[in-house]
């Protein structure tokens, strides 16, 4: 197992009837931004119940964030949260409102004589501060609800970047599985297809003795294939909602990917694919990962048999039939959950690869994977087996 240095500092309140008690959470006298999307909050109650947790307060609401959060979009909260002063920002949704709130506490704080796409640029390495902020939870799938990470895209130049920083770690997070029961089964499908692929970049690489790593990541892969069926089948089932609620916050807080080696290509691939044609980001990793899986099997020989025995029982047949076997399993999982594993499944044939090939390059992902040895023209070679 490699050394490491873990802080996981977001305190989880998590629960029916949770919401409630956020305005414990937040100083009395902040001034206080409510940030969400495109207004299902309004819809199914949760907003309502932000705010009577939040009566007496001062309080200013900014929505319209988009799910992949735009740089653009962004930059207006940013002028809101400095011509009025706020001091706490409440991110209301799913991961996409919470990854755009870090940017919003990051940029608020940014020196002022810097261009803050910087930010993404330099992926976070010059945030100094951010203002503090708290996420009330409504779709689980990228676990930003308790992590220090966020990915921003830009219109103007077709980017799609991530940043980190040790002042973006959300105070507190609300986690209560019945704001989920009316998601649209697209976003529940999507939210277990990311929490497994988070799981994967961070279990699928080569043996690093973390077995405590291993069984942990195990277990949420196993958890999301026996609830994610379940939570699209029987949507206001309390128990099954709160598994996959807590596996996505557990596949990426820091715990699993703690003193192992971690792969992330498929998600730098993906997030081209983003950028380019707008696909959802669970659509472009259910596209990606199999591909990858496929190509750099002979490297990931020893965790894709593991995988294979403990996450999806094949025992059988010779090693590479197993290592098949699992790789195919993935694919009609996803494909199960109504997620494509093609290009062609979202209408696109492939023509724009060398556009997005060189967005990559530009963007730095030139040696990928956890060895490092994934070249621009293999990043190639894996779009286009994933036509």
């Amino acid at each position: 197992m490699n050394n490491f240095s873990l802080n996981t500092p977001t305190k989880i309140l998590f629960g029916k009837g949770q919401i409630a008690e956020l305005g414990k959470e937040i100083p009395a006298d902040a001034r206080i931004l409510i940030t969400y999307g495109g207004g299902s909050i309004k819809k199914n109650g949760v907003l309502d119940q932000v705010r009577a947790a939040l009566t007496g307060r001062t309080v200013f609401e900014f929505g319209g964030i988009e799910p992949n959060p735009t740089f653009e979009t962004l930059m207006k909260a940013v002028e809101v949260v400095k011509a009025e002063q706020v001091d706490f920002l409440l991110a209301v949704g799913g991961g996409s409102v919470a990854d755009g709130t870090k940017f919003i506490a990051a940029a608020a704080r940014y020196d002022e004589a810097r261009d803050p796409w910087e930010i993404l640029l330099k992926r976070g390495a010059k945030v100094t501060g951010a203002v503090k902020m708290g996420v009330v939870l409504t779709l689980p799938a990228t676990g930003s609800e308790s992590n220090n990470g966020a990915v921003v895209s830009r219109k103007a130049t077709g980017d799609k970047l991530p940043f980190f920083s040790a002042y973006t770690y959300p105070v507190f997070a609300v986690l209560d599985p019945v704001t989920t029961y009316s998601l649209p089964a697209r976003q529940v499908a999507n939210g277990v297809v990311d929490a497994f692929v988070h799981t994967v970049e961070q279990y699928l690489t080569y043996p690093a003795e973390g077995r405590i790593q291993d069984r942990f990541s195990e277990g949420i892969l196993l958890t999301l294939i026996e609830e994610g069926p379940r939570a699209l089948a029987e949507p206001e089932n309390y128990d099954v909602r709160a598994n996959v609620m807590w596996s996505a916050t557990q596949a990426l807080n820091g715990l699993i990917g703690a003193g192992v080696p971690q792969d992330w290509a498929t998600h730098m691939i993906g997030h081209e694919l983003t950028a380019m044609h707008g696909l959802d980001h669970a659509q472009t990793l259910a596209v990606v990962l199999p591909s990858v899986l496929e190509y750099k099997k002979e490297q990931k020989r020893a965790k894709l048999l593991q995988y294979a025995d403990r996450v999806w029982g094949l025992r059988d047949g010779s090693e590479a039939q197993r290592i098949d076997g699992a790789i195919a399993a993935t694919r009609a999982f996803f494909e199960q959950l109504g997620v494509g594993t093609r290009l062609s499944a979202y209408g696109l044939d492939g023509s724009s690869i060398p556009a997005m090939i060189a967005k990559l390059k530009e963007h730095g992902g030139t040696a990928l994977g956890e060895h490092q040895d994934i070249t621009i023209e293999d990043s190639q070679r894996i779009l286009e087996a994933a036509r």
